[in-house]
């Protein structure tokens, strides 16, 4: 369900798993790095920054002290919404867990379901990196168990339409409920082709009074902002999704391209959520 007169939530994603600064030297690592990271982000205009939690190394980090650093860190500077990762390569949660009961963000992301997790390089006529992504239903449910013990909302990731439709029995189970938070994302291959058709697919199956927002992965990112804001979505921003702004030069922080996409939401006759409103809306009271 989508509302076009809606006040927009914008989000941040701001360092990813993926990516380095070899690729892009705005890429914050250490906890003081991304909280940041996360102010350039609120005074630009975000409402939530998502976050992976990383080593001082760059290297990925499940440490539940290291989220609790960052967590801190981002309190002491911005009244931001915290949304802290979950996905992993592993069947065991066990640190996903931990890291939800003792740090408590005002959201968690929940990836939705199984996929292939690639990039195709024209170029090179080969894969640049190929990844089977497992996230079985006795790994969602477990974690969704961890999250609503601690309070913390769930964001449902969904790289396709089954992810989407996946969403309906664990609601009639009980472990999710109304309103969600849904994201679409797009530019993964083997998930969601970036078309303004399959994002109109996604938005149709969206439960009345639930929220959605796309994430456009690559540079491509821009028109799928664009579609999703007259389509009456949210939207996602980011390092950890692109580096570049609309004409092709590398963002120099996360702050610059929440500013592009502030400009956006203007442009195409849409207006900004205000804090108080992006909290009530998300259902994140403190």
């Amino acid at each position: 369900m989508s509302n076009p007169d809606a006040p927009v939530i914008v989000s941040c994603a701001l360092t990813g798993v993926l990516a380095n600064r070899a690729q892009c030297p705005a890429i914050p690592y250490t906890p003081v790095e991304i909280a940041e990271e996360a102010r350039r982000a609120w005074e630009a205009g975000a409402h939530v920054v998502h976050i992976h939690a990383r080593e001082d190394d760059g290297s990925p980090s499940w440490r539940p002290e290291v989220f609790a650093a960052i967590r801190d860190e981002v309190a002491a500077r911005c009244p931001v919404i915290l949304n802290f990762s979950t996905g992993s390569l592993d069947d065991d949660t066990t640190l996903q867990e931990r890291m939800l009961t003792e740090v408590r963000p005002h959201v968690a992301a929940l990836n939705m379901g199984t996929m292939n997790y690639a990039k195709y390089s024209d170029r090179r006529k080969d894969f640049v990196f190929d990844l089977i992504f497992p996230n079985p239903f006795s790994k969602i449910k477990r974690l969704l168990a961890a999250m609503n013990a601690a309070g913390v909302k769930p964001e449902l990731e969904c790289f396709d339409t089954g992810h989407t439709a996946s969403i309906a029995p664990l609601v009639d189970m009980g472990l999710l409920k109304g309103p969600l938070e849904i994201s679409f994302i797009m530019g993964v291959l083997g998930g969601l082709p970036t078309s303004v058709e399959a994002l109109q697919l996604q938005a149709m199956q969206v439960p009345a009074g639930s929220t959605w927002q796309v994430i456009g992965i690559g540079r491509i990112q821009w028109r799928m902002v664009a579609a999703a804001l007259v389509l009456g979505g949210n939207v996602r921003v980011g390092l950890e999704d692109n580096f570049y702004l609309p004409d092709g030069t590398m963002a120099s922080s996360n702050g610059a391209l929440v500013e592009r996409a502030v400009r956006l939401v203007g442009d195409t006759g849409r207006r900004l959520a205000t804090a108080d409103e992006a909290r009530a809306v998300l259902g994140v009271a403190r």
